[in-house]
């Protein structure tokens, strides 16, 4: 009944925020910004997804995630980025400094507070957010769903102003050269969070999330200042001292952040090794992404899709094996905790089965 309720209400703001925006735009703006805004979508929730490679995420905290940025989350913003923005226009009787306000102070807080909100809701299902990998993901998750309902407006704002040429260049800008602002700069949040599931430090539990919450609102704080103070000389300055380094030290952070999860199956695994559950090819393929891909690959090529679906929840069921042993190690368990892991092992055994007759 609550998660009824949650998704009707969740749904109701979308669409006050729709109607808000095709009063601006006109029913054609909003139809091609809608188009627009949504059809580079799941190409980016793709590469997104491709990172958890190890252990994927349930799809129905996936979905939270992206339509809590891209219902709720607009809203909050919508709500509080206009009234800080009128009012601050109202003590100064100046409409450029309400709008720089909005820009740069109001919009920067309030949408990655609003964003990261989800983030900590989501941190409460302790076996599902194990670390970094999971942070980043969830976080990416609620950014690309807000950035493709703000782009309807940015969109179909241009279509308003300066019909199809107007609609290019701002897709290009939003939809191709910066289409992972968002999601990076809430990735700080979910860094932080990951970072406090993987520490046993109660101080650090407490500040890592704190700090990267800090830090999405200030990179989005000086992303939009860079362009409210120095127009489209700002934008590219920031783009190339700020942006791309930022995301090229987020794909370091994946990378290691991957690289730990590897570990944690490696060892968690290691007694299925021991003990005779899992051969040496099925213990090393299960270690590493490329050992994977390669299994799925060859799963694929001798039984085809049945084969392969089973491979890929052979691989699913053996991560969450390993995260769960690694969240009893660190003190996160669950009273039913053995009963769990014999319950992965013998679905793991079962499938693994079905591969080798195969």
């Amino acid at each position: 009944m609550f998660a009824t309720s949650a998704v009707l209400v969740a749904l109701l703001l979308g669409l006050l925020v729709l109607l808000l925006i095709g009063v601006e735009t006109g029913p054609v703006g909003l139809l091609i910004g809608i188009v627009s805004a949504v059809l580079p979508v799941p190409v980016y929730l793709s590469l997104v997804l491709w990172i958890d490679r190890y252990e994927s995420e349930p799809l129905w905290m996936l979905a939270t995630a992206f339509f809590w940025g891209a219902l709720v989350a607009v809203f909050i913003a919508f709500v509080f980025n206009t009234a800080s923005s009128v009012a601050v226009a109202v003590m100064t009787e100046s409409m450029e400094a309400g709008e720089a306000f909005g820009a740069v102070i109001s919009a920067p807080i309030v949408e990655e507070s609003a964003k990261g909100l989800i983030l900590f809701i989501l941190f409460l299902k302790r076996d599902e957010f194990d670390g970094v990998v999971d942070g980043i993901v969830y976080a990416a998750m609620a950014g690309l769903g807000f950035a493709m309902t703000e782009n309807i407006q940015y969109y179909g704002r241009a279509v308003l102003e300066g019909g199809g040429g107007g609609l290019t260049a701002v897709f290009i800008l939003r939809g191709t050269v910066a289409p992972f602002s968002h999601p990076l700069f809430t990735s700080m949040t979910g860094i932080g969070l990951g970072l406090a599931r993987q520490s046993r430090n109660t101080a650090a539990k407490v500040a890592f999330p704190v700090v990267g919450l800090l830090l999405a609102i200030s990179m989005h704080s000086i992303w939009n200042g860079s362009v409210v103070i120095f127009g489209g000389v700002g934008f590219l300055i920031s783009y190339v001292i700020i942006m791309f380094p930022a995301f090229v030290i987020m794909l370091v952070v994946i990378f290691l952040a991957l690289r730990r999860e590897g570990q944690v199956v490696r060892e968690f695994l290691h007694p299925d090794f021991h003990g005779g559950l899992l051969t040496s090819q099925e213990y090393n393929q299960l270690c590493t992404i490329r050992g994977r891909i390669g299994a799925s690959f060859r799963a694929f090529s001798r039984g085809g899709v049945g084969h392969w679906r089973a491979c890929r929840q052979a691989n699913q069921i053996a991560s969450e094996l390993a995260f769960h042993r690694s969240r009893v190690a660190r003190g996160i368990s669950r009273l039913d905790a053995r009963e769990q892991e014999a319950g992965y092992q013998a679905a793991l055994l079962e499938l693994l089965k079905r591969l080798r007759e195969g």
